[in-house]
């Protein structure tokens, strides 16, 4: 039971991590909604930005919240008093990452730009822009501390940077794909990292190395968050919560949840609430910690059942533990280095007049009063201590294949081996929408999907005159679908046959690399989707690529950005960005380079394909530059692929 959380897509959520119960949600719509997780009304929405709302996050009191957009734009609302605090621009790409310092006075933010930008909210300025990743910045955290900021990005690393310094003090490397989330342990100096590449690293930021690295997931780690007493470490997958120790590295316990797109965690009453998303809708789930293995065999000197304290002389622990700021924290700007006045942004009338068109709409004035707005100024609300969520059923055993029963409505799975078993989770009610959902018929057909689009089974059946004798049998009905599929028949009896014809070509080198005279066979058969089978084998392996398949495939991928197809698209902007990122400097060489001496073949040959190839490219770029403007992935990778072709115009 899911419902609509905005009008389009959502792009990003998360968690309050005071109450546990404070829900932000931003989408494609470019607003940012405001939304108590067990209430199914949205409090407040938050407009002003002009592109969709890619990043979000909460301040820890939970009276402040960021917002980055596609278009590189960052504003700050203040919750209790419903208005527009800040708005920051400096980034020329999608903003992927925020976070708040602990002071509340900074925030940091990282872009598709690569870069890193530290922000004063109330001087409205850059304080400093660290320069170090090569490619998108995905993740941001600040230590407990204030000191550090660590970061996660596309290019395989995790840097740790010194705010007092205002320099990289390490480079964690080791993650073999894109790292999408890192976590400060609550009180030691140890980081968490998690990546594309299904693993989990736990890093001493003492020693600067790695202290255990754990790849048990299927799916790559999307989110991640430390017990408060730091204990353990819950991981989120696409189809479970996983709970790690890392001194020794081990799985402590393994609960089903099939949250898919998981985003955030958080902690309340000994509960761990999960919310995801799925197109425009949000839905939060609920995983009961006193049922939770959360340690085992406990390593020596190193207490797990209760909250780490600082070391005493006998060592109560295995690493330093943070120096935790004041709460009144006068001066924070004075411990971290801040650029030249000349490089810092002052207020321009431009921003002012973006913070008067920002607007927050309170969409429901009772709960907005209640939470923001208490009477008692102590006391704030969402409550520190809130009722917790009614707990799930108490797990029942399972033997053999003994199906669940179905008022339990949970999905239990055959445990591990050497684990706890596996416990079932309650979903939460979703999240409602204050905006009713129109149901248009897509522009682009997506690559995955649960039914075609636009079948219905019904057109299949013949129209029943009685409707007493609405009910068919299963022969029947299957009889009347199979009717009317032999053009479907068809087209894939031909494209299998293509793509023999394309392996008969290949087979016939020995299947050498480069596959130029498949790829010309696929092009010849003048079918698209053979085009895009073979894409995706050859984008697998970079070293397959040469001029030679640059200028076969360039035509085709024009094709390809233009279909209306998810999929084929995507195998295009694949193709196009390995391209571009292989060969594009190459070919600007060479056509900027001075004529040589003499003749030499090799040379004017090589020469025009990389004409060829130029022309081809400057052709494309035009569709990327007209395609960059659009929402969601397609315009992120759009965007992408225009900010590499910078070196065409």
């Amino acid at each position: 039971e899911e419902i609509v959380a905005h009008s389009s897509n959502v792009s990003s959520l998360v968690l309050g991590k005071s109450s546990g119960r404070l829900l932000a949600t931003g989408g494609d719509d470019c607003r940012v909604n405001i939304w108590s997780v067990n209430k199914p009304n949205c409090i407040m929405s938050l407009t002003g930005h002009t592109a969709p709302v890619e990043s979000l996050q909460i301040h820890a009191n939970e009276e402040l919240i960021v917002a980055g957009s596609q278009s590189g734009s960052i504003r700050v609302w203040d919750l209790e008093a419903a208005k527009i605090l800040r708005t920051l621009g400096g980034h020329k790409a999608n903003i992927f990452s925020l976070d708040f310092h602990p002071s509340g006075s900074f925030v940091a933010s990282g872009s598709m730009d690569t870069n890193i930008k530290l922000w004063d909210v109330r001087r409205k300025g850059c304080v400093f822009r660290y320069k170090g990743h090569t490619e998108a910045v995905r993740c941001l955290r600040f230590s407990p501390d204030g000191k550090w900021l660590a970061s996660a990005a596309d290019d395989h690393t995790v840097k740790l940077w010194d705010l007092v310094a205002g320099k990289i003090m390490f480079e964690f490397r080791g993650h073999t794909g894109p790292v999408s989330i890192v976590e400060f342990h609550p009180n030691e100096y140890l980081l968490a990292s998690g990546s594309s590449d299904r693993t989990v690293r736990f890093w001493d930021l003492e020693k600067f190395q790695v202290v255990s690295c754990i790849e048990e997931g299927t799916t790559p780690v999307r989110c991640m968050l430390f017990n408060p007493d730091g204990c353990c470490l819950y991981s989120g997958f696409q189809d479970s919560l996983r709970v790690y120790g890392w001194e020794p590295e081990r799985c402590f316990d393994v609960v089903s949840v099939k949250w898919g797109k998981v985003a955030d965690l958080s902690i309340c009453n000994n509960q761990l609430i999960g919310v995801s998303f799925a197109q425009s809708t949000v839905s939060s789930f609920v995983v009961d910690l006193n049922r939770v293995t959360k340690s085992g065999s406990i390593p020596h000197g190193l207490t797990r059942d209760e909250p780490l304290v600082p070391p005493t002389p006998t060592g109560s622990s295995l690493r330093r533990l943070y120096d935790r700021p004041s709460a009144g924290c006068s001066k924070p700007q004075s411990r971290v280095k801040h650029n030249s006045e000349s490089e810092r942004r002052s207020p321009s009338s431009e921003d002012d007049r973006d913070e008067k068109e920002s607007k927050a709409e309170i969409q429901n004035l009772e709960e907005y009063k209640e939470i923001f707005q208490p009477k008692n100024a102590i006391c704030r609300t969402p409550p520190r201590h809130n009722e917790p969520f009614p707990a799930p059923p108490e797990d029942e055993p399972i033997t053999g294949k003994e199906a669940v029963k179905p008022s339990q409505a949970v999905d239990v799975q055959t445990p591990l081996p050497k684990q706890e078993p596996v416990r079932a989770v309650w979903s939460r009610p979703p999240i409602a929408s204050s905006t009713p959902l129109t149901r248009t018929e897509p522009s682009v057909i997506p690559a995955a999907r649960n039914e075609p689009i636009g079948l219905k089974a019904s057109d299949f059946l013949p129209a029943v005159k009685n409707q007493s004798q609405t009910e068919l049998m299963d022969e029947e009905a299957m009889s009347q679908i199979r009717k009317g599929h032999e053009t479907m028949c068809v087209v894939l009896t031909s494209r299998l046959k293509n793509l023999d014809i394309v392996r008969a070509v290949w087979s016939t080198n020995n299947f050498s690399f480069p596959p130029q005279n498949s790829v010309e066979s696929a092009v010849a058969i003048n079918d698209l989707s053979v085009v895009v089978d073979l894409l995706n084998i050859v984008n697998q392996k970079a070293s397959l690529w040469n001029l030679d398949l640059c200028t076969i495939v360039l035509p085709q991928i024009e094709k390809l950005l233009q279909s209306k197809y998810e999929s084929y698209v995507q195998t295009g902007c694949t193709s196009l960005k390995l391209i571009l990122q292989r060969y594009l400097p190459l070919i600007t060489d060479i056509l900027a380079a001075p004529p040589s001496v003499g003749v030499d073949i090799t040379r004017e040959e090589r020469l025009r394909k990389c004409k060829l190839c130029y022309e081809q490219l400057k052709n494309i770029s035009k569709i990327v530059k007209n395609k960059s403007g659009l929402s969601g992935r397609h315009g992120s990778a759009f965007r992408e692929l225009h900010l590499l072709m910078a070196a065409l115009e």
